[in-house]
């Protein structure tokens, strides 16, 4: 089947002229610049790929076990960078699930599994989480949709878009839930070290046999530009596979993007780096919970995890309307609707980009903008940018 487009990047291409003067709900934490990683390059390097190893530089990979507190638990072997994790969930969830076999996965939570799974033809179990239990994911609800034949689970820590996050024990039980089953568990970790509220929860691929860690550098180093991402599984033949599949898509990875990624996971730097990254996430998300409290009939559970979260629009708002009448003149800001995740009533807010964004301009204007709407138009209204 042909794979369909998801209404999250519908939106994102309809508006990608729009040029905004603000952006309220920015997914990832500011952006270094190129100048930042010079020092560091060689100027005589061939822009041929790396001619070391078709899963990634060692060192690379060495550095994303480090980050993944994966050291001595898994080996190089298990690691296979990919271009971004958008290409690791796609590589694992298109040799792991075949026609009519089942995979669950949350809701809300990143779409692309839907989407390749619908291609696949497969069958797909949603759970839902409750914006009324604080969006955790009901664990209860997951261990009865997980039934024998189900091939794969596809899930997100923390959790993409409401920024909630598993516990270690949490994961244990699905872990738990999955090996009852032999179910491959693929757990989506971009937003993995900017954790607000409890620890980093461990990585899956440590945990179980056919548990597959994906993550990249795009999220919390701001370096989505690099299109570097991984993949980590101890399944030998698993990791086989996605190396084949990938031979006959991107084939190999861009050697600019491995070489800048491994100077951005060298411990030291990683460590600088994702220390600003939290500071700057940290104080603008103290500002978006002010905001938000100090509007009317407007709601949200902050995220425990991630620069992320989705908040309730005030009773008779869709927000497929209001987001294209907040891009609009005079606002001219940008926020994602929540009809991304098949959530009409709600508006995906977000504390990343650093100044770049204009935040607090942005919040600014999305205040007046909610005003403004109860005034003027109807909820059925609609706008084209």
């Amino acid at each position: 089947m042909k794979v369909k487009i998801h209404t999250l990047f519908q939106y994102l291409l309809e508006t990608t002229e729009a040029a905004p003067e603000a952006i309220v709900g920015f997914s990832l934490s500011g952006s270094p610049r190129f100048g930042e990683y010079l020092s560091d390059l060689d100027p005589n390097q061939s822009l041929d790929w790396n001619s070391r190893d078709f899963r990634g530089l060692p060192e690379l990979r060495d550095h994303v076990l480090a980050q993944a507190g994966l050291t001595g638990i898994c080996t190089p072997a298990d690691v296979l960078i990919t271009a971004g994790a958008a290409e690791a969930n796609f590589l694992s969830i298109m040799q792991r699930l075949q026609p009519g076999e089942r995979i669950v996965i949350e809701s809300p939570g990143w779409p692309q599994a839907e989407v390749l799974a619908k291609a696949k033809g497969a069958e797909i179990v949603k759970v839902a989480r409750s914006e009324a239990e604080r969006w955790r994911l009901p664990l209860d609800l997951l261990a009865a949709a997980v039934t024998p034949g189900t091939r794969m689970i596809f899930l997100t820590n923390p959790n993409n878009p409401t920024g909630d996050l598993m516990s270690a024990a949490d994961l244990a039980e699905v872990v738990a839930i999955a090996d009852r089953v032999g179910a491959w568990l693929l757990v989506d970790e971009v937003y993995a070290g900017l954790e607000w509220d409890g620890p980093r929860a461990p990585a899956v691929a440590g945990l179980y046999a056919r548990g597959i860690t994906t993550g990249s550098v795009s999220k919390a180093l701001g370096l989505q530009g690099l299109r570097t991402g991984w993949m980590i599984c101890p399944d030998a033949e698993h990791m086989r596979d996605a190396l084949i599949l990938r031979e006959n898509s991107s084939e190999i990875m861009n050697i600019m993007g491995e070489l800048i990624a491994e100077v951005a996971l060298r411990p030291a730097r990683y460590a600088t780096a994702l220390q600003r990254a939290r500071g700057e996430g940290a104080a603008n998300l103290v500002q978006m919970k002010a905001w938000v409290a100090a509007q009317d009939h407007l709601s949200w559970v902050p995220p425990k995890a991630g620069l992320i979260g989705l908040a309730r629009l005030p009773e008779g708002f869709d927000s497929d309307a209001f987001a294209r009448f907040l891009l609009a003149p005079p606002y001219r800001t940008f926020l994602l609707p929540g009809s991304a995740y098949d959530l009409p009533t709600h508006i995906r807010l977000g504390v990343g980009g650093g100044a770049a964004v204009r935040l607090q301009d942005g919040l600014g204007r999305l205040s007046q903008a909610l005003h403004d709407w109860q005034g003027v138009r109807s909820p059925t209204s609609e706008y084209v940018v």
